[in-house]
């Protein structure tokens, strides 16, 4: 729709022609006093555009928490991706919402990316096992893609599947993973805008992964520029909703961490960067630590043949910070050859 078709006064219809407002975003964004100067409107009329052009605004339908529980009516249920282990599955209640943004924040080697790449496999399951049916986009703004890790990790995911506990071939498992490596705000931008939706209107992919969402937003802006990162990162999370939105996709985030220096705060020492102006846009926020403590963890080959000797692993835990669905929490886990396991 467009300003022609709103059952306003013609008269208002022509200045707003001539004022170049074109779009319901440019109304919308302005305040009534700016477009009253802009256009020499009266707060009368201004009133009434804003009514005509809010209630022209697509929106969705109404729904209530009974039928997304159901997924009755025009509710689209809520599906929960598996996080390829049953121990962190439980702990979140069935894995990562396909709804809102969740985030996976944490120090350098506590997790991180190789949880998001068990993710990138687990997608591809099918719904019945957990999965998504479908590939995942892996968005890279800071290291090169882990591409030796994955085949390994992709080797011992495999042998797990294989028949008779999945019914179906789990090969070229690599192929279904759309990477993308960009270096600045604005290549990351296009991306979220263009390139993820094309391959989500193909139902080629099932996952978003940014990998990581600080590494630009730090670094790109100086000490003054506080207020321009914060519009720009409401941007981009709106797109990043919208786009889940839409295909009812899980969108997940990593993000780093800063040093905690409120006196008053003894529970941790490193907090997610970005601050406020980020965390009001996330949906969950998963907080990953790696302790001191070792365990032994059984070695098995991909090929499947004789159990080597055991090795020790740094003991991990994920901490549940915030979500609407779950509570407070922490759930220990290790990083191993075969990717991210869950202790009891």
């Amino acid at each position: 729709m467009s300003i022609n078709d709103l059952d306003i006064h013609p008269r208002i219809i022509g200045i707003l022609k001539k004022g170049h407002f074109q779009s319901f975003e440019t109304i919308l964004s302005l305040s009534s006093a700016d477009i009253e100067r802009a256009t020499g409107l009266s707060a009368g009329d201004v009133s009434i555009l804003k009514q005509a052009v809010a209630e022209a605004v697509p929106k969705p339908p109404v729904v209530t928490a009974l039928d997304l529980l159901r997924g009755s009516g025009s509710a689209v249920p809520i599906r929960k991706l598996s996080t390829g282990c049953p121990i962190i599955d439980k702990h979140l209640k069935g894995g990562i919402l396909s709804r809102g943004i969740t985030e996976i924040s944490g120090e350098s080697a506590s997790g991180k990316t190789q949880l998001c790449l068990q993710l990138c496999l687990t997608s591809q399951l099918p719904p019945e096992h957990g999965g998504l049916g479908g590939g995942a986009v892996y968005v890279c703004t800071e290291d090169v893609f882990p591409n030796k890790r994955l085949h390994q990790v992709i080797q011992h995911f495999t042998r797990k599947w294989s028949p008779p506990r999945l019914q179906q071939d789990l090969a070229n498992l690599g192929d279904n993973i759309f990477v993308e490596h960009v270096a600045e705000r604005e290549g990351l931008m296009l991306c979220v805008h263009k390139k993820i939706p094309i391959l989500l209107a193909k139902g080629m992919v099932k996952l978003v992964v940014i990998d990581s969402v600080a590494a630009l937003f730090r670094c790109e802006y100086g000490q003054g520029e506080t207020v321009k990162r914060a519009k720009h990162m409401a941007s981009f999370a709106a797109q990043l909703h919208k786009l889940g939105q839409q295909h009812n996709v899980p969108i997940v985030c990593v993000n780093q961490v800063s040093a905690n220096l409120s006196p008053n705060s003894s529970r941790s020492q490193v907090l997610p960067a970005l601050g406020l102006s980020w965390a009001n846009h996330i949906t969950c926020r998963l907080m990953l630590r790696r302790t001191h403590q070792k365990v032994a963890v059984q070695v098995q080959p991909a090929s499947g043949g004789r159990r080597s000797d055991d090795i020790e692993c740094a003991v991990r835990m994920l901490e549940v910070m915030f979500a609407p669905h779950l509570p407070p929490g922490a759930c220990a886990f290790v990083v191993d050859h075969q990717g991210v396991s869950g202790l009891e």
